[in-house]
């Protein structure tokens, strides 16, 4: 800038020189001829001097405001490119009074003030993004033009998004549903919330309820939707649907059999000496079914519920050994073989009547399931992690690996048919994995369909003091 306008000053320097030589020259031809006698060359000569200095202080004294003014300018330029950016050192005001301090000062104060507010924009920009980004439900924004603007993790992690970015991202090309897609287009065209229950079909098939509303931006009207994932939800409500299936079911059929035979007694068999007899202990036989059922959902609601329970040092060798005297008699009656392999003397801290109601349940299925000759083996050791090992195994029927995840749900059967031949309430192995869970331990489930099946129970190993039971 100093340049040119120090060339503008040249050029209007030399241009007044000029104007002012002719005006001279015309002004003294002019007398010369009026008077009728020529020009004094000293005169002329005077003249010219005069007004060359004249033109060279006048270009001086440009030369000298227009360094200040550049200066001044400068100043100012600085002043205005910092207005959003760092705020600069201020500097003293070569004349505070004028009228360019003053657009200083009023720049500088409008600067300070502009900082402030975008820092304060900025800090809430951050913030809000930090919010949305690190919610547990997927928060989903898009512009006029259905374009993505923002997309959290845990969204992007729902659809399995692995790109490196989605800006410039269509709808349809982040999340590939057209009803959410219809209904987030409707919230842009008519400005009213909605409402949706959807599927992603992903890696993992999730079900969202997805709630989208208006978004005012600079370009028009845009969609923010939330994303609140409801698939476990959706599984607790099947599973209380199919719990309270299975037991109306599991309840039916010893009720039928109970009013059936009732019936029959009350119709005239009670004078029937040959069949009296079977009739009521039939009735016995589907009432002591229904109060097993009830004690068992009364054990699996105490679990569920967390209810502390008094914690003991338990003998695992003598839980496994009260277990195998209970079903002492059964095995001899189906003629399987229990085998006591290694018994080792090991502690756990529990519920001695929980933990021996686990073996149990293991114990009966491993007998019930079992072939005639078949064995039980059972064996508890302590593995390398200090943990304490109980296997109990068979040699029956095996399970099918498609059931095996299964397994421990409640009133899950692999087999309907042979289960409710042989008796139990569906609800054992249910009971057997809340129990080792209550005692932060783990089972697991290691079978093949005609060789036999074990189970491994692990319990976190406790010391032998203070109370053992």
């Amino acid at each position: 800038m100093s340049s040119t306008l120090f060339r503008r000053l040249i050029a209007a320097a030399l241009a007044l020189v000029v104007v002012t030589l002719l005006a001279i020259n015309y002004v003294l031809t002019d007398f010369a001829v009026r008077i009728g006698a020529p020009v004094d060359p000293n005169l002329r000569a005077a003249v010219l001097a005069i007004s060359l200095f004249a033109a060279l202080l006048a270009l001086a004294v440009g030369l000298s405001v227009s360094r200040a003014l550049t200066s001044r300018v400068r100043r100012l330029k600085r002043a205005a490119e910092g207005l959003l950016g760092v705020e600069a050192q201020p500097g003293v005001l070569s004349d505070p009074n004028d009228d360019l301090g003053s657009l200083e000062r009023s720049l500088t104060g409008v600067g300070h003030e502009l900082r402030g507010l975008v820092s304060n924009l900025r800090f809430e920009s951050a913030r809000r993004e930090a919010i949305l980004s690190g919610m547990a439900e997927g928060v989903l924004a898009v512009d006029p033009d259905l374009k993505v603007t923002f997309c959290n993790k845990a969204l992007l992690a729902a659809i399995g998004f692995r790109g490196s970015g989605y800006e410039g991202f269509g709808l349809l090309q982040l999340v590939r549903d057209p009803a959410l897609y219809e209904m987030i287009r409707s919230v842009r065209a008519t400005g009213e919330p909605a409402t949706l229950r959807f599927h992603l079909s992903a890696d993992t098939p999730r079900t969202f309820q997805a709630q989208a509303t208006p978004l005012a931006m600079p370009s028009g009207r845009g969609v923010i939707a939330i994303f609140h994932d409801i698939t476990d939800l959706e599984r607790l409500e099947q599973v209380r649907k199919d719990f309270v299936a299975n037991v109306s079911h599991e309840l039916r059929t010893p009720l039928a059999g109970i009013i059936g035979y009732a019936d029959t007694l009350l119709d005239g068999a009670l004078d029937d000496t040959a069949n009296r007899q079977k009739f009521v202990e039939i009735i016995r036989a589907n009432a002591v079914r229904l109060g097993s059922i009830a004690a068992d959902l009364l054990v699996l609601s105490e679990l569920e519920s967390g209810a502390d329970q008094e914690t003991e040092m338990v003998s695992v060798r003598a839980a496994i050994e009260s277990g195998l005297l209970t079903v002492d008699s059964e095995a001899r009656e189906r003629q399987v073989h229990l085998v006591r392999e290694e018994m080792r003397d090991l502690y756990v801290a529990g519920s001695r009547l929980r933990l021996e109601q686990a073996f149990l349940n293991l114990l009966a299925n491993a007998i019930k399931f079992n072939r005639p000759e078949g064995e039980v083996r059972v064996r508890v050791t302590q593995i390398d992690d200090g943990r304490v090992a109980v296997m109990i195994s068979d040699t029956g029927v095996g399970i099918p690996s498609r059931d095996l995840p299964r397994i421990f749900e409640r009133f899950y059967r692999v087999d309907k048919a042979r289960s409710r031949q042989v008796g139990g309430t569906g609800l054992g192995l249910s009971i057997v994995k809340h129990v080792v869970e209550r005692m932060n331990g783990t089972v697991t489930v290691d079978s093949q369909v005609g060789k036999g099946t074990t189970f491994q129970v692990l319990l976190p190993a406790a010391a032998k003091v203070g109370r053992v039971a």
